[in-house]
């Protein structure tokens, strides 16, 4: 052996990095923090500085967006994106709750099935909340965008929703971050690394060897598609789109 391919002394296999694959594609993980990050600001904006609720209300506008982008993604976006693909039934996320108890959980590259109910979850609460907010009013200076299109009945019905839902919304993502940092400290992968990244070392997962990115052309077809969804919708509906 020569010594361009003779190794050096004291290295060994184990020294080199574990081979990692993907298992988010960028729209994914793009969505996820961007949404993330602007459910924080609304809240913020809620109670601090913006008097006129503006950009309050763009925030929610935004998230809305973010929603119907992700539901779209679901179904065309990366493996790991489509619900297809990580929604297990009932019994299923059963299943794997138990097995989690027992300490024999298999290993999932994409969302496990307790994550990918998780993950519906978080979008219903969100879309709903995002939703009563455009019929929310303050009876003083704040109008949501379709509150002049509603009747009186459901927009009090509404506003009353969009306080209720933001404590439970508040649960879901105290509860959903608890178990995403259980998991990367105490389970088989460290989820929150990976959702960063987008990758994970490469190991036996029992729902794919390696994630199929999705097309990042395709991804901005879905947020522009979400954008005049939302847009659109609101204006065909008789309200401001634009606060």
């Amino acid at each position: 052996m020569d010594a361009l391919t003779e190794p050096r002394s004291g290295t060994t296999t184990a020294a080199l990095p574990a081979p990692v694959v993907l298992a988010w594609d960028l729209p994914t993980r793009l969505a996820k923090w961007a949404l993330a990050v602007l459910v924080g600001l609304a809240f913020a904006s809620k109670y601090y500085g913006d008097v006129g609720l503006v950009w309050h209300m763009w925030n929610g506008l935004a998230i809305l967006i973010l929603v119907v982008f992700r539901l779209l993604w679901g179904l065309v976006g990366g493996s790991t994106a489509r619900f297809a693909r990580f929604l297990a039934s009932p019994g299923g996320a059963l299943f794997y709750a138990v097995s989690v108890l027992r300490g024999r959980s298999p290993r999932y590259l994409g969302h496990n099935p307790l994550g990918g109910w998780m993950v519906l979850a978080l979008l219903a609460i969100v879309a709903a909340q995002g939703v009563t907010g455009l019929f929310t009013t303050d009876d003083i200076i704040v109008d949501g965008p379709l509150v002049r299109v509603a009747g009186e009945g459901w927009i009090e019905r509404a506003s009353a929703l969009h306080q209720d839902i933001y404590w439970w919304l508040l649960a879901l993502i105290a509860l959903h971050v608890l178990a995403n940092l259980a998991y990367s400290l105490f389970g088989k992968d460290n989820l929150v690394l990976a959702m960063l990244t987008g990758r994970k070392p490469r190991a036996h997962y029992v729902d794919q060897a390696a994630a199929t990115p999705g097309s990042i052309v395709l991804a901005l077809a879905c947020l522009a598609v979400a954008a005049v969804g939302v847009f659109g919708g609101i204006a065909l509906a008789g309200g401001d789109p634009f606060p």
